[in-house]
Order: structure tokens, then C-alpha cells, then sequence
């Protein structure tokens, strides 16, 4: 939890790295819905959602608040607006969740996979079990739920949904164990692994430089994240599969 106080920092090397991030290509402009972590609300994806913005995207929060968990209602209603902003925009959308918002994203995709163009998740524990993360017990308190031992619930949560998706995390996260946020490597998934708190991950400049490459993607075309060059001293994938 010590390694989470890199947050600061890494708010100043975003700053910093500004205008390196913004000489990046453009995207080609299609939406992307971005979803908070636990107790968070759209406020902490602020940084987030500009950087895709100047990057082209129509980009959209949750616009439910707080994330205390999936508490009644919550689940219809990230449902309907994805189906509204679909039907708005005419095309699919990529999905964008930070902690507990990618297991939103990713549990959404595979309800709608038609709705869907791509997933990238930022330290979200999908896999291994709940309480390898350092904040099942705040989860408990904020929505009333038990985390409890249930393989068929888990075996759920780790299958990846039917469209590429990227799960991009840190070996060094303080909150989530990252053997959590490790994608079962098939032909339409991968890992990225980048130095980051789990705090800082929605503004650490290699997260976003990650993100917009990823959303770059043409999805009938999808190849993994490029770690050659210089990108090597920065980017990891990682195939690990080991559960807490």
C-alpha cells in the first residue's frame, strides 16, 4: 500500500509527458464509455477523458455516481446507456473501466457483444480471487455485499468477453494483486504491464499512451500492443496466469 503514495508523482510525469502524449496519432473518433473504480465517481476519470478527447473520441462517464458496487438498478442502467449511446452514435463503443469499473465494462461486453467494439481494463480484478485485492473489505462496507468464495461466480468474471480486450496492469499495484487483472491469453486478448500505482493508473502517462494505442485498433484487424524498441524499457506483456 507504501508504493500507492507514487500517485503525486505520477499526476506530475502526466503533466510532464503532456506534450509527448498529445503529438500521439488521433484516433478515428468513434465513442468510448469510461467507467470509475470503487468508490469513485466520473470526477477521477476527468484526466482520463480529455486525454481521449484530444485524441478524437466522443467520450462519456458512467453517470451513476459514486461506484459503491453493483447495487440495485446500477446494472440496468449502465445497460440502457450503453444501448443509448450506441443508438446515438450509430456504431459500437469501446469500453473503458479503471479497478471495479472493468469488471463492469468486461461483464457488459459480454452481455452486448454487438454493442462493443473493445475492452481495455486499467488494474481491474477480474481474475484470482476477490480477496487478493487490498480492498474487498471497503467493497463489503460501500455495497453491502460479501465477497464470498464462489468458483462458477469466478470462472465467470475471468472469462474474457468476445471482443479484443486488453487488460493493462501493474506487478507494482498497491491495491490489487496483478496476478487479479491477468487476461487468459487467447487470440483476441493480452496484458500490458506498466510500472503504476493503482491510484495514479487512470493518469500515469504510460496508461494513456497504452489506452489510445489499443483504442487505435481496427477491431477486424486486431494485433497485440507492439512492445519492441523502445517501448521494451516501458511495456511488458505478461501471460501469467497464477491466482491469488
Amino acid at each position: 500500500m507504501l508504493m500507492e503514495a507514487r500517485a503525486p508523482w505520477e499526476l506530475a510525469a502526466l503533466v510532464a509527458a503532456s506534450p509527448w502524449l498529445g503529438r500521439l496519432p488521433d484516433g478515428d473518433g468513434h465513442p468510448v464509455l469510461v467507467f470509475p473504480g470503487l468508490a469513485a465517481s466520473d470526477f477521477s476519470t476527468v484526466l482520463l477523458r480529455r486525454f481521449l478527447r484530444q485524441r478524437g473520441h466522443w467520450v462519456h462517464g458512467w453517470k451513476q455516481g459514486f461506484n459503491f458496487g453493483p447495487r440495485h438498478g446500477v446494472l440496468n442502467a449502465t445497460r440502457q446507456r450503453l444501448r443509448l449511446l450506441a443508438e446515438r452514435h450509430a456504431c459500437k463503443l469501446s469500453l473503458v473501466g479503471w479497478s471495479l469499473g472493468g469488471v463492469y465494462a468486461r461483464e457488459l461486453a459480454k452481455e452486448m457483444p454487438d454493442l462493443v467494439r473493445c475492452v481495455v481494463t486499467l488494474g481491474s480484478p477480474f481474475a484470482g480471487h476477490p480477496r487478493g485485492t487490498n480492498a474487498w473489505r471497503v467493497y463489503e462496507l460501500l455495497s453491502g455485499q460479501s465477497v464470498q468464495d464462489d468458483p462458477a461466480l469466478h470462472q465467470q468474471l475471468r472469462s474474457a468477453p468476445p471482443v479484443p480486450t486488453t487488460s493493462i496492469l501493474s506487478r507494482t499495484d498497491g491495491v490489487v494483486g496483478w496476478q487479479c487483472s491477468v487476461n487468459e491469453l487467447l487470440p483476441h486478448t493480452e496484458n500490458i504491464e506498466i510500472p503504476a500505482s493503482h491510484v495514479g493508473m487512470a493518469m500515469n502517462p504510460l496508461a494513456l499512451y497504452a489506452l489510445a494505442d489499443r483504442l487505435r485498433q481496427d477491431p477486424s484487424r486486431w494485433q497485440r500492443f507492439d512492445t519492441n524498441g523502445a517501448r521494451r524499457w516501458f511495456f511488458r506483456h505478461s501471460s501469467t496466469t497464477a491466482s491469488i
